[in-house]
């Protein structure tokens, strides 16, 4: 019988321990007032995803914009989803393989644009909306990348805060940059195939944010139709701690996220600012 109470003390405790959040960062008084879309203001083909053209429209029209970093072979920081450029640029190269002067010969879907550096992306924001800035940690470099991006934007006076599926970033930046609003991406990763390689026991821990106890992020960042999980909702009832939703593909959902006190990150059609 003891040893029955103290298993159901320990689980009872356990949630207490593995999702606790921080809570209460001072970003939030600018982070809340913005609306994100999802990789800048793109729409295919004239304007492609996370291109220069595409964070102009964002800034200019009054929105945040979420955008995806790569660390490149030079030191240098690309502004890109995909880690190969097959899908974006139709070519078969790896980002991390190239520097700075090699990715200016690859074309965005048929344009003119390009991938462009971080550095150039951020200046488009200064004293405008914030920006969510996603780290795309590939082939262990999270600890470097998380370095340069935090360095990058020491640069510029601009809004932002900082997201990763990798946890190993986050815990980077609660040890080195303290005062950086940071976030846990996750999703339904065994539901959608996003996997990315990992055991299904790696996927669980993530899916359900049972590393929050070493990452202690500011904000959860949902994939909007897998929002209904019992850690989520741990997560924000018990520690307060503010939802991020992606990626919101219509008014309807814009709506449903933002009545929940949620945070949008939209494509695919242009809100209200």
């Amino acid at each position: 019988m003891t040893i029955l109470i103290i298993l159901l003390i320990i689980l009872c405790i356990l949630p207490f321990w593995l999702l606790q959040c921080r809570k209460g960062h001072p970003a939030w008084q600018v982070l809340r007032r913005y609306r994100y879309a999802h990789r800048g203001l793109h729409h295919k083909p004239e304007v492609p995803e996370n291109s220069l053209a595409a964070f102009r429209l964002a800034a200019q029209l009054g929105f945040g914009a979420e955008l995806d970093v790569h660390l490149m072979a030079d030191g240098r920081l690309a502004v890109i989803h995909d880690t190969s450029l097959l899908r974006t640029a139709g070519a078969d190269v790896l980002v991390e393989d190239l520097t700075a002067a090699d990715l200016v010969s690859y074309r965005l879907e048929g344009t003119e644009d390009r991938s462009p550096l971080l550095e150039e992306v951020l200046p488009r924001f200064a004293g405008k909306g914030p920006l969510i800035v996603e780290l795309k940690a590939e082939r262990g470099n999270h600890a470097a990348l998380a370095e340069a991006t935090c360095r990058m934007l020491d640069r510029f006076r601009v809004d932002y805060c900082m997201e990763s599926f990798d946890p190993r970033c986050l815990m980077w930046l609660k040890k080195h940059r303290p005062e950086i609003c940071r976030g846990q991406l996750s999703e339904a990763f065994l539901r959608h195939g996003d996997g990315g390689g990992q055991s299904k026991a790696v996927l669980f821990v993530l899916e359900h944010l049972l590393l929050n106890c070493m990452t202690r992020p500011d904000f959860i960042a949902y994939r909007f139709s897998d929002r209904r999980k019992l850690c989520l909702s741990w997560c924000r009832k018990v520690f307060g701690v503010q939802e991020v939703n992606w990626t919101i593909k219509t008014k309807e959902e814009m709506d449903q996220a933002e009545q929940a006190g949620n945070l949008v990150i939209f494509e695919g059609f242009r809100p209200g600012v």
